[in-house]
């Protein structure tokens, strides 16, 4: 069932090893939070936003295609305190304090790609819908959703503002409300145009098919599937590439798929057919190139690729299951072409996935992860086999770039601390 408001949700709820943790993280934010003339007064608010997994469907969200997601177990977490006047303060370890008057809703060249657009951002989505904007309030945070891992930290922040902004402003507004909210952030004023899948998976938790055909509103379904009961562990390997400054590279694929679109009279490849693509080849390599073309043809076959996953792990066929993951990573090395950026000395995404099929095959699964071009790769691993993977990756890519990641059950939320 979809969320119908950012629900509210007990610490304990939290997976038991997680709880003391998470106890202790916000414990440490209260010293952050700036002091005013009667900070003592007001009550703290919790919150948690929780990074993102793409299972299925790379690159397909912005052309009305489908997808599978999930969220995970590495969260945002902040503290906040409602104030008297219209200034959001940010506070974040590592970086310089963030001042936004919420009275300025107008984007400012000099904040893009930064946190500071996306709070003036969110604020500015709530003027467009006709609704007020409440007070200011401090917060200070902590993430554990690592920058340029493909984990979609940017994602995590937009929906862990945007449940300070709703449960503030008592807006009561859904989830993904507040997912088309800090899309719309993040294309408008921080610059980047992203797809809606990050913030979808962000804001509604747990696993999800999502459908793009109606881009306004896309159809959301609930999946439960525990891989690990089933004898599988899902984990990301940290190339120690960072894909945070590849903008133009991520910008080029929707860009170069809309082309291809516009040439068989679409504005999304949404419903073309390997056909359609045959009898335009000629025309697509001229006006676009071929590059256009072969991600073209990664969206018509990728695009099945989600609703095929959501019925493997509904029978269980975790072999049918694996088999897809890998189809859907050769494709996205192929013909997306995802994969590398810049130099080709360095090319460690491709390195990862040679390994992993080395390590793995044919019981596990290994493919790029979310946008690609650096970052991490996604794979499944046998439990029986997850030290050796582990012994083996490390030693190529440093200790600790092998993270063990969990599907979270809830998507952004307040938490409840008694």
């Amino acid at each position: 069932m979809i969320q119908q408001k950012i629900p509210s949700i007990p610490l304990a709820s939290f997976q038991d090893l997680e709880k003391e943790g998470r106890r202790a993280r916000y414990d440490s934010l209260v010293s952050r939070l700036p002091l005013g003339e009667d900070s003592h007064s007001r009550a703290l608010h919790y919150y948690s936003s929780p990074g993102r997994t793409e299972l299925g469907g790379n690159h397909t969200d912005h052309n009305n295609g489908c997808v599978l997601a999930a969220s995970v177990d590495l969260d945002m977490l902040a503290l906040a305190r409602p104030r008297s006047d219209s200034m959001v303060t940010l506070l974040s370890e590592g970086y310089s304090p963030i001042r936004v008057d919420l009275r300025d809703t107008a984007p400012r060249i000099e904040e893009k790609g930064s946190p500071a657009s996306i709070i003036r951002g969110l604020a500015a989505w709530l003027t467009h819908q006709g609704l007020q904007i409440g007070p200011g309030f401090d917060i200070a945070m902590d993430s554990r959703v690592p920058a340029g891992s493909g984990l979609s930290s940017s994602a995590a922040f937009e929906l862990l503002i945007a449940s300070i902004f709703d449960d503030m402003g008592k807006y009561d507004l859904t989830p993904t409300d507040w997912a088309i909210a800090g899309q719309w952030a993040e294309n408008e004023y921080f610059g980047k145009p992203c797809g809606l899948m990050d913030q979808i998976a962000c804001a509604e938790g747990g696993i999800v098919f999502i459908d793009f055909a109606d881009s306004r509103r896309p159809k959301i379904d609930r999946l439960i599937y525990d891989f690990e009961s089933n004898g599988l562990i899902l984990a990301i390997v940290n190339t120690g590439s960072n894909h945070e400054d590849l903008t133009r590279e991520y910008a080029d694929i929707p860009k170069e798929m809309k082309c291809v679109a516009a040439i068989l009279g679409r504005t999304a490849l949404r419903g073309t057919e390997k056909q359609d693509l045959l009898n335009r080849l000629s025309d697509i390599r001229i006006k676009c190139g071929d590059r256009a073309l072969l991600r073209a043809w990664h969206f018509v076959y990728e695009n099945y690729r989600p609703a095929r996953m959501v019925e493997a792990l509904k029978r269980n066929d975790k072999s049918a299951y694996l088999s897809i993951v890998n189809e859907s990573g050769r494709s996205s090395w192929h013909y997306l072409q995802n994969i590398h950026a810049g130099n080709p000395r360095e090319q460690s995404l491709s390195i990862a996935l040679m390994l992993s099929e080395d390590l793995l095959s044919p019981e596990g699964a290994w493919r790029v992860h979310g946008g690609g071009f650096a970052g991490t790769i996604q794979v499944y691993v046998p439990q029986s086999r997850f030290p050796e993977f582990v012994e083996r990756m490390e030693a190529v890519f440093g200790k600790g770039s092998v993270q063990r990641i969990n599907i979270r059950p809830f998507g952004v939320c307040k938490v409840l601390m008694n």
